[in-house]
């Protein structure tokens, strides 16, 4: 069939939307179905063979925001998709499944930003009302909804979203692997970023106000450690500002196996932000047998069973990472312990075992919506 994944995320700009459009995209193409990317970014007109469209954009800090235009239904016109993937949907993902409700076409929408958590954090809070409006119609246009976690779905039910269903992210089982903290890519990294042996407390995502990696300040001065965050974004130059490069290190956006060795010469895997949907980086530690502290917030609560594959803390006592993280770095037994328990805990969730699943959701979505056309 025909597969159009309609994205508000793409190439040059990594993260965890661009990296699920991008292994979904692969696994379709693979199993024989003729697809194409809708995206306002692209680094050239195709992606490993898989045309890429671009669309009409604004810049909105530092992002690419597709535009609603009549260019978009021209395109999809074009394209003549039988599906319509729709990751993240803002404007333009709500215009898409617009088209699709129009045209009777199945659309599948994967929910993967809390968009109103994120304006709380630029200080826009109060357009939560319109926001949750927002999202409530575009998903319920939608043929199917897809969510991350039952929270998400209780969270999108509660806002009156029908037609939902869970369906989480994978992960790169080989690539993140614990057995790359032995190579000798790895070494290097330790020594040319903690050169007298200090452990490594680690970050990998943007550098954002909603991911909160100011909170790093909290962990600074433990004794022989050093902090590397791996990831850029509107709030790098503030961060840099404000946390000591005796003591923080900032790497820039790392991917592929640059990524891989970043994750496998850490010691412990720590994510500050309350909002995620999600939290792909937390699986990719896990994957790599590291042990993650992350907060007792949103999607970390589905990928973390405290005290056996991870730390989960308290959001609101201030204490309590550097507390987690002094406890794991004092135990390398309990470090060694939680870190194969998360590596565990992913075993079943590769990328083609996920995307699988996806395509169960697709051929629900199409049944639906061809019932709903003769009806």
């Amino acid at each position: 069939m025909k597969i159009v994944i309609v994205t508000e995320s793409f190439l040059p700009q990594l993260n965890g939307v661009t990296n699920s459009v991008i292994r979904v995209a692969r696994h379709q193409r693979d199993l024989g179905h003729d697809v194409a990317i809708v995206a306002p970014t692209r680094l050239g007109p195709k992606f490993e063979g898989i045309p890429v469209h671009i669309v009409p954009s604004i810049p909105l800090v530092k992002f690419a925001v597709g535009i609603p235009s009549i260019a978009v239904s021209n395109l999809l016109d074009s394209i003549g998709p039988d599906l319509i993937h729709v990751a993240s949907p803002f404007a333009l993902g709500a215009q898409a499944i617009a088209y699709a409700q129009r045209n009777s076409i199945a659309s599948v929408a994967v929910y993967q930003t809390d968009i109103a958590g994120y304006l709380h954090r630029y200080g826009m809070a109060v357009a939560k009302p319109m926001v949750d409006r927002f999202v409530a119609n575009t998903h319920n246009a939608a043929t199917v909804t897809l969510v991350p976690t039952p929270i998400a779905r209780d969270a999108l039910k509660e806002l009156g979203v029908k037609n939902l269903a869970v369906w989480g992210r994978g992960v790169d089982l080989d690539g993140f692997h614990p057995n790359n903290r032995f190579t000798d890519e790895a070494l290097a990294f330790r020594t040319a970023h903690a050169p007298n042996g200090e452990r490594i407390i680690g970050y990998v995502g943007r550098l954002a106000a909603e991911k909160q990696v100011d909170r790093f300040r909290e962990l600074l001065n433990i004794p022989h450690t050093r902090i590397v965050l791996v990831g850029d974004g509107p709030e790098r130059a503030r961060l840099e500002s404000m946390l000591p490069a005796e003591s923080v290190t900032f790497l820039g956006s790392r991917s592929g196996r640059e990524l891989q060795i970043a994750y496998a010469a850490m010691d412990v895997f720590v994510h500050f932000g309350t909002n995620e949907t999600f939290g792909q980086t937390i699986q990719e530690a896990q994957s790599a047998g590291l042990p993650v502290v992350a907060p007792r917030s949103g999607g970390p609560i589905h990928l973390i069973d405290s005290g056996v594959d991870g730390i989960l803390f308290e959001v609101g006592d201030h204490g309590s990472p550097r507390v987690a993280v002094q406890h794991l770095l004092d135990d390398d037994e309990l470090r060694s312990r939680i870190g194969e328990a998360g590596r565990r805990r992913v075993l079943g969730k590769s990328w083609e075992a996920v995307n699988d699943e996806l395509t169960h959701h697709y051929d629900v979505a199409r049944s639906r919506a061809k019932r709903r056309a003769l009806a």
